[in-house]
């Protein structure tokens, strides 16, 4: 009993994780009705940036954020003005195939700067720091703080959509954006700030990423299908249950993983399938 009860407890930790993939991905889709297929590209590009600052400027990996995530804010507002916004419109294939073929050009500038070996972060004693809660379960630090981390993203993000007037900008857009023109709104612009703070929260999540798994230019696929699933299980610009689809599924693997380490993913991805069959919009989202 022991044994599940700290596999669900790890399965919270890491569902942290996968929730800070996952509500950069649902804030655009919210915002541009964009699906963004170079997010987890995007993710380990931060985490690229987090190496660089941490070998050239001395920082803890966890003190890089500090570079980190203005540097990719920039990049997010420049991507959005520079390209997306060139395709944005009635018809979501163009900035799908654009999204996607900035997928291809980041993996492969990626691999040209740093070659294809695995890279990760040393954090110091954060990294195996951890608290016990019984002889059988503990929680480690870094974990723990990815946890927070989302809980803390996600308030705030609640807080920025209906407490600011960039918030209501964010909604207006996303309600009509020819009427949220005519009063007055630069549309395009507003869409860099949402692509901008979307990859201040993608940095966060690359860091920690870095920090707790290896990673490399290729990696960013399988970090971008973790947080479509944990968008699509909690529900579409549901953001509670966008980090309520990402402990699921991080419950799902580890619980997997306990009985048998080879089905961690593939239970995941059944578990994904499932909810998606019995609950189209999600456990959280608008019943059909």
């Amino acid at each position: 009993m022991e044994h599940l009860a700290n596999a669900l407890v790890q399965g919270v930790m890491i569902g942290g994780l996968y929730s800070m993939f996952a509500v950069g991905l649902a804030l655009i889709f919210g915002v541009m009705r964009l699906v963004n297929i170079a997010h987890g590209d995007l993710i380990v590009l931060s985490a690229y940036v987090a190496l660089v600052a941490t070998q050239s400027l001395g920082l803890n990996p966890l003190v890089s954020l500090v570079v980190v995530v203005p540097v990719m804010a920039l990049v997010g507002y420049a991507l959005q003005r520079g390209l997306f916004n060139r395709t944005m419109g009635a018809d979501v294939l163009p900035p799908l195939l654009v999204s996607f073929g900035l997928s291809v050009i980041i993996q492969n500038a990626l691999l040209m700067s740093f070659s294809a070996d695995n890279r990760r972060l040393q954090a110091g004693s954060i990294e195996v720091a951890s608290v016990t809660l019984t002889d059988a379960i503990s929680i480690g630090v870094l974990p723990l703080l990815q946890l927070v981390l989302a809980v803390l993203v996600i308030f705030g993000l609640q807080l920025l959509l209906y407490r600011t007037a960039i918030g209501r900008a964010f909604r207006a857009v996303s309600d009509d954006p020819k009427v949220a023109q005519l009063m007055g709104l630069n549309n395009k612009h507003v869409f860099g700030l949402a692509m901008a703070l979307s990859c201040m929260i993608v940095a966060l999540a690359g860091v920690l990423l870095a920090i707790r798994a290896n990673f490399d230019p290729a990696t960013g696929p399988t970090r971008l299908i973790f947080g479509f699933e944990a968008v699509i299980i909690g529900g579409l610009t549901n953001f509670w249950g966008t980090l309520a689809g990402g402990i699921f599924l991080g419950v799902v693997q580890s619980v997997a993983s306990s009985f048998d380490p080879g089905w961690q993913i593939l239970a995941g991805h059944i578990a994904f399938l499932v909810v998606l069959a019995v609950r189209p919009n999600g456990l959280f989202g608008a019943a059909n």
